[in-house]
Parts: structure tokens; sequence; C-alpha cells
């Protein structure tokens, strides 16, 4: 490959790298970068066989970072994010200061807009937007931070620990009147509804029975790629979603949901707080971080 000042390979190389490295999956990449899967197979062929290493292990089912393919990975999105900060604070034409803060959009929805609601009623003069997606997201400039059920695979991110969760089934509170004390195996026959999610750290109802002790077999049901339609769907009684306990707890207080008990299992991971800000968050950011996890440890979210 020819070198320019640096000694880097290709950009294109690099960001098709990072993007299937983010996403663990050349066909997401491609969808991102909006090229064929093989051309990103094939950026990153090249890469490798410039570096003279693997960077993934691929597998039937999709692909895994080797050791060199993380580190590479953690680099490159530090850098990208450095320099999306820089070209963001050049862009930037505004004088007024922002706060910008990502989340899932069931969080969203559930808990951190009501939460940002009560904080704008002590600081009105503070800007703060919201971006909600259910898939992942990358360090981009104008992003101080996120939150996140689960580490982010990015090691170099700062995670401050929000709250562990516990996972229980939940319907209409009708169905949870009728179902209460049921047996695993009689809940494994229920019209179960299940969510498809990229996130490789989600808990799935198949995790959950698992995890339990019973290893049968689950009954048919309709599956959703968002969990808020999964909520939805299970308040409209079309089936029983696996509920966060504390996430879903708005819902139960209004009497649209109920948790089916008595099963519940603690979730595996934690929610966490990933800053995505260059170095240290602005002091408005600080602020708004402070005030969330004031709020966590006072169970008011």
């Amino acid at each position: 490959m020819s070198r320019r000042h640096y000694n880097l390979p290709p950009l294109t190389t690099l960001s098709a790298f990072e993007a299937a490295a983010r996403h663990l999956s050349f066909k997401n990449a491609a969808q991102e970068l909006s090229v064929t899967p093989g051309a990103v197979s094939h950026q990153i062929k090249a890469l490798e066989g410039d570096l003279g290493a693997a960077l993934f292990q691929r597998h039937h089912r999709g692909v895994v970072l080797t050791p060199e393919g993380q580190a590479l990975f953690e680099t490159l999105a530090s850098c990208f994010g450095r320099i999306s900060k820089r070209l963001g604070t050049i862009r930037q034409s505004q004088t007024v200061e922002r706060i910008t803060v990502g989340s899932t959009t069931a969080v969203a929805a559930l808990w951190l807009s009501p939460a940002i609601i009560r904080f704008w009623r002590d600081y009105p003069d503070l800007n703060i937007n919201q971006m909600s997606q259910d898939g992942p997201f990358t360090a981009r400039a104008d992003l101080d931070f996120i939150i996140r059920y689960g580490r982010d695979r990015n090691a170099t991110l700062t995670h401050t620990p929000l709250y562990r969760d516990a996972l229980v089934p939940v319907g209409t509170p009708e169905m949870a009147k009728s179902l209460t004390g049921i047996s695993l195996d009689d809940l494994a026959q229920k019209r179960l509804i299940h969510l498809e999610s990229d996130g490789q750290n989600w808990t799935t109802w198949s995790d959950w029975f698992q995890k339990l002790g019973y290893t049968g077999d689950l009954a048919a049901g309709s599956s959703v790629t968002s969990y808020s339609v999964a909520l939805q769907l299970a308040q409209k009684g079309a089936g029983l979603a696996l509920g966060w306990q504390r996430l879903v707890q708005p819902l139960v207080k209004a009497g649209k949901l109920a948790a089916i008990g008595p099963h519940t299992l603690p979730a595996p991971h934690q929610f966490y707080l990933v800053e995505f800000s260059d170095g240290a968050l602005s002091a408005s950011a600080s602020q708004l971080k402070d005030w969330i996890l004031a709020e966590v440890h006072a169970g008011s979210v």
C-alpha cells in the first residue's frame, strides 16, 4: 500500500474496519458505509495483508475481533471520536452550550426524558438534546454521554455504573392476576414477545428461562426489533414481554402493565453512563451527569 506522511494505510480500509468492528458485522458495516459487504470484506483483507495480522476471526454466524483487532478498534474509535469532536467544534456556529445525551428509545421514553424534564425545572437555562436509537452509538462531536445496558466494547471510554435491574415477565394486570404463581413449564407455553436486537448482551427469553433452570421448548410467539414495541404489545394483551423491573415501573404504576411472579432474574449486566466526550465533560454536561446519578441513587429513576 502507498504511504503518506503519517505512514498510514488508506483511510478507506481503516474506516471499513472500524465500522465492521463496531457492528461485529460486515453486512451492517456495509449498510452504514453505503457499499456492499464484499467491498467491506475486500478492504479488511487488504488491511490485514498490509499489517500481516488477522483482525477478525470469521465464523459461520458472524465475526469476532482478534486481540490485535480489538486493540486497533479501540485506538481508531478513540481517534475518530476526537477528530469528530474537533470538526464539530470548528463547525459550531452557535455560542450556546448544548448537552447531548443518547439512549435507546425505551430508556428515553420510560425514564430519561422524564428525568431531564425534572432537571430542566432546576436548570432552565441549559439546552439539552436527546438522541434515541436502538442500534449501537458511535462517538461523535455532539454526543456527550449515553445511557447503556452493559459495557461498551471500547474499553477506553469512561463507564459510570448506574444500577443493575431485574428481569421479570410482564403483561396486562388481568393477565398477571390469572397467572399468579405460574410454573416455569406452564409459563414457557404462553405467548411470548421476543426481542431481536443487534446488542449481543441483551437477555432473551431463552436466556432467561435457561438461567432459571428451564431447558425445555418455548411456545411460538411474536418477534419485534424494538423494546418499546414489545411493551406496547404486552399492554394490549398480545403476549408477555420480558420486563426490566425498574425500567417499566412507570407503566406498572400507571396500571398498564403488571409483573407476573414469582420468577425473577437479576440482569446479567448493569446500566452505565458512558462518556463519549473528548477529555473531560463540559461543566454543564458534568452537572447533568451528577444530577442523573443522584436521581438514580435516590430511586427516582
